[in-house]
């Protein structure tokens, strides 16, 4: 391709509004375009690098021995609401209506449509386990799109389903693609690892998220210092057991604490640490109202109430709520003395507090010297807080520490949650029907492709892996008016393209910085700038990682990329 007709507006300034690099080198380097809040136009550059991130990503589902197919964006509504997801998905689920009045959804993603599918046209026990793929644009109304194609509105998505007969046959079905996604971010060099994560709206259970690591990351990654546990902060599991101390059991008390409403207010007040307080927190769980408690040190894991509970949705409580329930204000509310009607679940670390602090349900006063079992119930202890920087690693093994991730695929195993839901079964060998066991396996592609930058890149620009440049090659006459560099540089261009490279030729009348800067910015793997010395035949050969320049003859440069 040659520069002068090549689409690729790039710019020397950095746009307002993109915070992080991926975003501002995408539109720097004319990679893409914003049309709207979190969508995008892919320009000729960024398409095909986009397309190399999708044939390595095809390629390796192809090995899996999963089948490519494509399923339409809009999705009926019978569907989504037969699965349970129409309401439950929640305002990120674009929903339309057709001119006759017929509700549609653009899909952020097809576990619907494939069971339906699947459901009309398997019948027995024979024609499973089945294995299909697609790589289509999803919709998610995101309610604060950012950083670029990182939380974009709008993106590309590789979604694979698995359809087995039981769950061992799951079992292999997800290890194959677990092995899939590791060989595709592989290949894309980016330094990642795979956490154990939650499932979320797609329901079911033993889910890893493949998370690229990098200081801009939306997740926060919970690993091990010494061993290879990692999990995603939202679920990873916390040490279940505390040692109480030997302090003598006192009296509790009630103590005058005005306007004392947080840990740190509580604390500083009555001169003690946040270890002694119960945090006491209201959630509506399932239309139940639950109280739960932890250490006052610690946070309420949300998601580790709704698993823990075996909810279907859970949300903290209002104030007036709260004050309903409790009369008093979240501040000062505490688990002493509460109707027996009102369920307590407290973390494992609760227990073992001793002469601790909880509110008085009464504003502004606090209880003194708490004892768990003594002075309040618990309906049942689980594992409810978030895991912190420091603590013990679960397996054992070493102290937890955090670092930020970009999630950019992940692995979900279903069961029979679509299956039943939808009726997609099958007859067994006992000639009985039984719901077909289903996996779900997505990759961001276009994410990705940012999630590559953020990890390759410096000062200057772009520094792509070679597998995923968008050319092989940019071949650069330095002085496109000078005939000699032009006619050389033009040589070496058709040479290299009938070798079958990927070529950008800049033959554009420019300053030779503008062409350097633009190269830089763009980040092809292989740079031959063709200058001075064109008359002798020879060049420049630039890497772009190291910065190497070598002189070689024009039949030398070409001869060794060509490998011939």
């Amino acid at each position: 391709m040659k520069q002068s007709t090549f689409f690729v507006p790039t710019l020397r300034d950095t746009p307002s509004g993109a915070d992080i690099i991926s975003h501002q080198l995408m539109l720097r380097a004319g990679m893409m375009r914003q049309n709207a809040a979190g969508v995008y136009s892919f320009l000729p550059l960024g398409w095909k690098a986009l397309r190399k991130v999708e044939q390595i990503v095809r390629e390796e589902m192809d090995k899996a021995g999963a089948q490519e197919m494509f399923m339409p964006s809009i999705q009926p509504a019978e569907l989504w609401k037969e699965s349970g997801r129409w309401e439950a998905y929640g305002e990120e689920l674009m929903r339309l209506k057709d001119r006759h009045g017929r509700e549609f959804a653009l899909g952020p993603t097809h576990e619907e449509v494939i069971t339906s599918l699947v459901r009309d046209e398997v019948r027995s026990y024979k024609e499973l386990p089945k294995m299909m793929y697609q790589i289509q644009t999803k919709f998610r109304d995101e309610r604060r799109p950012r950083f670029g194609v990182l939380r974009g509105r709008e993106f590309l998505m590789k979604d694979c389903y698995s359809f087995d007969r039981d769950f061992e046959g799951l079992d292999q079905s997800y290890m194959t693609m677990y092995e899939a996604y590791n060989n595709v971010f592989q290949r894309l060099h980016l330094n990642f690892r795979a956490v154990k994560a939650d499932s979320g709206a797609m329901g079911g259970k033993d889910t890893h998220e493949f998370m690229v690591l990098s200081d801009i990351g939306e997740d926060t990654i919970a690993y091990s210092d010494g061993s290879d546990f990692a999990a995603n902060i939202e679920i990873a599991p916390v040490n279940t057991v505390y040692s109480q101390s030997g302090e003598a059991r006192e009296e509790m008390a009630k103590v005058h604490t005005p306007a004392a409403g947080s840990i740190d207010e509580v604390t500083a007040f009555l001169q003690t640490e946040a270890s002694r307080c119960i945090k006491s927190m209201l959630f509506d769980v399932d239309g139940t109202l639950t109280l739960i408690l932890v250490r006052g040190d610690h946070d309420v894991n949300e998601i580790k109430v709704k698993h823990e509970l075996h909810a279907e949705h859970v949300e903290l409580a209002s104030e007036e709520q709260t004050k309903a329930a409790l009369g008093t204000p979240p501040g000062f509310a505490g688990p002493v003395s509460i109707s027996s009607d009102l369920p307590v679940h407290a973390d494992h670390a609760v227990e073992a507090v001793v002469n601790g602090i909880c509110g008085a349900n009464e504003q502004d006063y606090h209880f003194q010297h708490v004892q768990p079992g003594r002075d309040f119930t618990v309906t049942a202890y689980g594992d409810f807080r978030t895991i912190q920087e420091g603590d013990p690693s679960p397996d054992g093994k070493g102290t937890i520490r955090f670092k930020e991730g970009i999630e950019v695929g992940h692995v979900f195993k279903l069961g029979t949650k679509y299956s039943e839901a939808l009726g997609a079964t099958y007859l067994n060998e006992q000639g009985r029907a039984a719901p077909i066991v289903m996996g779900s396996y997505g990759i961001g592609v276009s994410r990705t492709l940012a999630a590559v930058i953020e990890q390759h890149h410096d000062e200057n620009g772009i520094v792509w892996p070679e597998d995923i440049a968008p050319f092989d090659v940019h071949v650069i006459a330095i002085n496109a008016k000078q005939e000699e560099q032009l006619k050389l540089g033009e040589d070496i261009y058709e040479q290299l393209r009938r070798a079958g490279l990927d070529v950008l030729f800049d033959d554009r009348p420019e300053r030779a910085g503008v062409k350097f800067k633009d190269a830089d910015l763009i980040g092809i793997p292989v740079r031959i700038q063709v200058g001075k010395r064109a008359a002798e035949g020879i060049v420049e050969v630039k890497n772009r990682r190291t910065g190497e320049v070598r002189e070689l003859s024009a039949s030398e440069a070409v001869a060794e990329l060509t490998g011939k």
